[in-house]
């Protein structure tokens, strides 16, 4: 934590083009970039993270860029900026088809999604794959019409059409600054639910939640739990939903709970399905309790976030305590901090007194 450093370069815009296909995909991306006036004076050379990428394609403004012109490894490609602003434009080739290890974009069954946190980004493309390089993102995504006919990015719809060859395209733009560990692309054939909730200041948000045909009736309590989260964070914490649209996409096959991506909440089907004739009122509680805790991420995490992924605590720990106090609210304060206690007792008590003990937020980690 005490090795710290600024990064050189920030990343004002980011406009990515997704083409996906059966047996490969394409990634273009624009970076509009400038030297950070915190980093000292200078142009040292532009490190992006990049990892199982296949460069096809590098320009530097309007400069096409030959091998000799950067330096590319297994986790990094290095180049050199003229000027104290530019435009880096890439394009890659990618497998997600192949990808088992569940991040970045891979493939869920038919289904097309990604996890970049912490560092599943540079999986998809060359990026500064750090949580303090914030930048608004534009992204459009191409796929089958017949196989994929759902193309889902971070914040509002902007544009969609058609292409030739049975192939359609949809443009997503989120306004707000973000990390790249919250970016989010589904794209597949599923159903959605879709609902709707009047905020605070009286403007209206859509509310979808997309799950595989099979699923189609075990959301409405997700649903249900979800305006319950929007409107208690807007009484006790002040704190208003800011995109157009909010939605939840349930995944068969993914490496966690579920992520807080910008207004494209992706989980693992377990988290957000339930209904009363097959799952237990525990369960119930347990979709509550995640939909609200990836939902109060929007403001401590998303809008809000960390420096460095020592500070994970700080956004996990007082998002934990949010959803904490909205299931105290929504239910038994003193029901809910006997299951806490109990859980400390049994879980955090003995990973404490064993060999995978460690401090809440670390000095140093080891890879």
């Amino acid at each position: 934590m005490k090795d710290y450093q600024v990064p050189d370069y920030l990343i004002d815009e980011t406009h990515l083009t997704f083409e996906l296909f059966e047996d490969h995909s394409l990634v273009h991306a624009q970076l509009v970039m400038r030297r950070n006036p915190e980093a000292g004076a200078g142009l040292p050379k532009l490190v992006l993270d990049g990892q199982q990428l296949e460069l096809l394609h590098l320009k530097l403004d309007d400069r096409e860029l030959g091998e000799g012109d950067y330096s590319l490894t297994d986790s990094h490609l290095t180049l050199q900026p003229t000027q104290e602003r530019f435009v880096v434009d890439s394009s890659v080739r990618i497998h997600p088809e192949s990808n088992t290890a569940l991040e970045g974009l891979y493939k869920s069954g038919k289904m097309f999604c990604t996890q970049c946190e912490a560092e599943g980004f540079r999986k998809i493309t060359f990026y500064l794959d750090r949580p303090d390089v914030m930048s608004k993102f534009t992204t459009t995504v191409s796929a089958e019409q017949h196989a994929y006919p759902v193309l889902l990015s971070n914040g509002n719809p902007i544009a969609s059409g058609s292409e030739e060859g049975g192939r359609h395209w949809a443009t997503w733009e989120d306004p707000f600054k973000k990390p790249a560990y919250l970016f989010a692309l589904v794209a597949g054939d599923l159903w959605c639910v879709e609902d709707s909730f009047t905020t605070m200041s009286n403007r209206e948000v859509a509310l979808r939640i997309y799950v595989e045909p099979e699923n189609i009736d075990k959301v409405q309590h997700a649903m249900d739990s979800l305006k319950r989260s929007m409107k208690w964070d807007e009484e006790v914490y002040g704190r208003e939903y800011d995109l157009d649209i909010f939605m939840i996409v349930a995944v068969n096959d993914f490496n966690m709970g579920a992520m807080e991506n910008k207004g494209l909440n992706i989980f693992n089907s377990s988290c957000v399905l339930a209904k009363a004739e097959t799952a237990t009122d525990a369960a119930h509680q347990r979709v509550e309790a995640v939909v609200a805790h990836e939902y109060f991420h929007n403001w401590s995490g998303n809008r809000v976030t960390c420096r460095d992924w020592f500070q994970l605590s700080l956004k996990e720990g007082f998002t934990v305590f949010r959803d904490s106090e909205f299931s105290a609210d929504t239910h038994s304060r003193v029901v809910k901090r006997i299951e806490d206690v109990a859980y400390l007792r049994t879980h955090q008590f003995a990973e404490d007194a064993g060999p995978m003990a460690h401090p809440v937020r670390p000095d140093a980690y080891m890879e």
